[in-house]
């Protein structure tokens, strides 16, 4: 069962779909995560990568989050995280995006988006994925000065790179690991 910790839909129940490729955050990492974060959320713009069910993003709308974009590809996850955003009162500071993370990225980045946070989720063991996705973030310019992007990965899995990028923070909760990373003073470019 996953809810809503904190915030105005403080215990609020999200939909959520099992298996299938999706693994919804547990409570506990997703509460280490905002005790990190802790009150800069207010006013913010987030940025939900891999969303799922949404509860990453809807969990920061619900802290103060000025909007939250999502982004998910698989049909029953969006139709589950609009239901959600729906229950919680949060569908007018929320867009979704049905594509593939690469190619929203380039839209976002089009568009001339950027955030403050950046979350992603990608599916565990794929640090391939991690690095070009952390690529498309630097060359869109999506994470705004002092951003930070934070990466939900598995514990075992730390072989990616953060590019230009630099790790300050990293805390491991069982087989799960979140990884925060800030825009590197040297603004390397990735190889």
């Amino acid at each position: 069962m996953v809810r809503v910790i904190a915030g105005i839909a403080r215990g609020t129940l999200l939909k959520t779909r099992k298996g299938e490729g999706t693994r919804p955050t547990s409570d506990k990492v997703k509460g280490a995560l905002f005790n990190i974060l802790g009150p800069v959320l207010t006013g913010t713009l987030f940025l939900d990568l891999f969303a799922g069910s949404g509860a990453i993003g809807i969990e920061a709308l619900s802290r103060g989050t000025a909007l939250a974009v999502f982004v998910e590809k698989e049909f029953l996850a969006v139709r589950d995280m609009k239901a959600n955003l729906e229950k919680t009162g949060f569908t007018s500071q929320s867009r979704v995006l049905k594509m593939d993370v690469t190619r929203a990225l380039g839209l976002l980045g089009r568009e001339r988006s950027s955030f403050t946070h950046i979350f992603m989720d990608p599916p565990y063991g794929n640090s391939s994925l991690i690095d070009s996705v952390l690529k498309d973030i630097w060359q869109n310019q999506l994470l705004q000065r002092r951003g930070v992007v934070i990466v939900e990965h598995g514990a075992g899995n730390c072989s990616w790179k953060p590019g230009p990028f630099d790790l300050y923070r990293q805390r491991i909760y069982g087989d799960t690991a979140l990884s925060f990373l800030r825009a590197s003073e040297k603004g390397e470019i990735f190889s």
